[in-house]
């Protein structure tokens, strides 16, 4: 993270928040992918295991991610999507922190097993050194399904964008 940190991918260190999120999106593109694995820590110190996906410059038919969480009025379910009709959403140097990624993927130019701290697909990306990292030149993976701890980018932007807090709402799968 630190690593990251340093080389402007991420503005800021951040606690997550112990309640990890779904993310799904009927497809993703991107030009660049380098990845590697981490530990996010709550503010509790819990450890969490996680894959970071640096995506370089993505497009998104749709997006949906959704949290769920307990307050005292029972289960709320915290809920955004944009994309689908109004047009694709992108973003720039988004990076995930993702304990799953699930879909039909195509990776162009792949690496796996590079040593995460010489992965040069998407400029900030790095690991430590002698850790296993993967890249790609481009990526494109439809019926995208993840569960995330955090999720940050550089430039999002949101078409159709609609926020939700329901209770006992309906997550995105």
């Amino acid at each position: 993270m630190a690593t990251v940190m340093a080389q402007g991918a991420l503005a800021t260190s951040f606690a997550v928040s112990g309640t990890n999120f779904q993310v799904g999106s009927g497809k993703l593109t991107s030009q660049g992918l380098s990845s590697f694995v981490q530990t996010d820590r709550s503010v509790d110190g819990k450890g969490h295991p996680v894959a970071l996906l640096g995506i370089g410059d993505a497009t998104l038919a749709d997006i949906c991610q959704a949290a769920e969480v307990k307050t005292p009025l029972g289960r709320v379910v915290f809920k955004l999507t944009a994309g689908g009709e109004a047009g694709d959403v992108t973003a720039r140097k988004l990076v995930i922190d993702g304990e799953d990624l699930v879909g039909d993927a195509r990776f162009g130019t792949a690496q796996i097993g590079r040593d995460a701290s010489t992965l040069t697909q998407v400029p900030g990306i790095k690991g430590e050194a002698g850790k296993f990292g993967l890249q790609a030149g481009d990526i494109s993976v439809a019926g995208v399904r993840s569960h995330a701890w955090s999720a940050t980018g550089g430039n999002f932007r949101l078409k159709g964008l609609k926020v939700q807090v329901n209770l006992d709402g309906r997550k995105c799968f």
